[in-house]
C-alpha cells in the first residue's frame, strides 16, 4: 500500500513524458517528441551563431571578403573594370550629393533675387530721381510703370528693377553675340519706346521719344555688334571629279598561216 505522506515531486527523466503530454494525449493532440537534455546542450545561441557567420563571411569566397577585395581592387581596375555594385552605390552617392548643391544653391539665389529686387527705391508719380539727359527717357518709363502697376500683385519697384535687368542681359548678351539676347534687346528697346511716348509730356513727347530713339540705336552698336542687313552670299564651286567609266577591249586573234587556214575560218574586221 502507497505511503499517502510520501511528497516527493515526480521528476521527470531524460526520457519519461511531461505530465502536459499525457493532457494533450487525452485530449486528442498527437504525443509530443521527447527532448533530450544532450539536444538542448547542444543547440547553439545566437552570439555563438553570429560570430559563426562573421566568421564563414570573412574566409575566402565569403560575402564580406569578397566585397573587401572589390574596395581594394577599385582604385586600380578603374571605373570601367570596378565592381557593379560599387558603380551603383558612387552613382546614387553623386546624385544626392547633387541634389543637395541644387537644393543650397537655389535657396541662396532666391534670397538674393529677393534683396535685389527689394532694394531698389520706390517708384513713385512725377518723381524725379534721375538727372540730365537721362532724365528724359528714365523719368517717362518710372511714371509709367507707376501708373499702370497699381493692380498687379507685385509692386511697381519690383517691374522697373526687372526691366532695367531685361535691358542690362539683352545688352550684354547681344554683345556676346547671342541670337536670344539680340531678339530680347530689340524687344526691350521698343518698349521703352513706347512707354517714353505714351507718358512723356505733351508739349515734349517728341523730342523725347527721339532721345530715346537715339539712345536706343547707339546702344545698339555694342549689343548687335557683328550684324549686318547685307545679304550672305555663298558660292558653290562644283568641281567635277575624275571619271572612270570601264570599257572591255577584246584584241583580235592572229590570224594563222596561209597553208594552215581552212576556208571556214576568218579573221575579226573592223568596221
Amino acid at each position: 500500500m502507497a505511503d499517502h505522506n510520501d511528497r516527493t515531486p515526480n521528476i521527470p527523466g531524460p526520457r519519461q513524458e511531461h505530465p502536459a503530454a499525457t493532457h494533450g494525449q487525452a485530449a486528442g493532440l498527437p504525443p509530443a517528441a521527447p527532448l533530450l537534455l544532450e539536444e538542448l546542450k547542444d543547440t547553439p545561441s545566437r552570439a555563438e551563431a553570429l560570430r559563426a557567420w562573421w566568421a564563414d563571411a570573412w574566409d575566402d569566397g565569403g560575402v564580406l571578403h569578397v566585397r573587401w577585395e572589390d574596395l581594394r581592387q577599385a582604385p586600380e581596375l578603374g571605373w570601367h573594370g570596378m565592381a557593379n555594385w560599387l558603380k551603383t552605390a558612387l552613382g546614387l552617392a553623386g546624385i544626392c550629393l547633387v541634389i543637395l548643391l541644387l537644393d543650397g544653391a537655389a535657396d541662396a539665389l532666391a534670397a538674393m533675387l529677393h534683396s535685389l529686387l527689394t532694394a531698389v527705391p520706390r517708384v513713385q508719380v512725377a518723381t524725379d530721381t534721375s538727372s540730365g539727359i537721362f532724365a528724359v527717357i528714365d523719368q517717362p518709363v518710372r511714371t509709367y510703370i507707376a501708373a499702370h502697376s497699381t493692380s498687379l500683385p507685385i509692386t511697381g519697384a519690383t517691374v522697373y528693377t526687372v526691366w532695367q535687368l531685361v535691358g542690362l542681359f539683352g545688352l550684354i548678351g547681344g554683345f556676346a553675340r547671342s541670337s536670344g539676347a539680340r531678339i530680347t534687346w530689340t524687344a526691350w528697346g521698343a518698349a521703352s519706346i513706347a512707354m517714353v511716348h505714351s507718358a512723356a509730356p505733351a508739349d515734349g513727347r517728341t523730342i523725347a521719344t527721339g532721345l530715346a530713339v537715339l539712345a536706343w540705336t547707339a546702344a545698339s552698336a555694342f549689343a548687335l555688334r557683328g550684324l549686318t542687313l547685307r545679304p550672305a552670299i555663298f558660292t558653290h564651286i562644283h568641281n567635277d571629279g575624275h571619271q572612270i567609266e570601264p570599257h572591255i577591249y577584246l584584241p583580235a586573234p592572229a590570224a594563222p598561216e596561209a597553208d594552215d587556214t581552212p576556208d571556214n575560218v576568218h579573221p575579226l574586221q573592223k568596221r
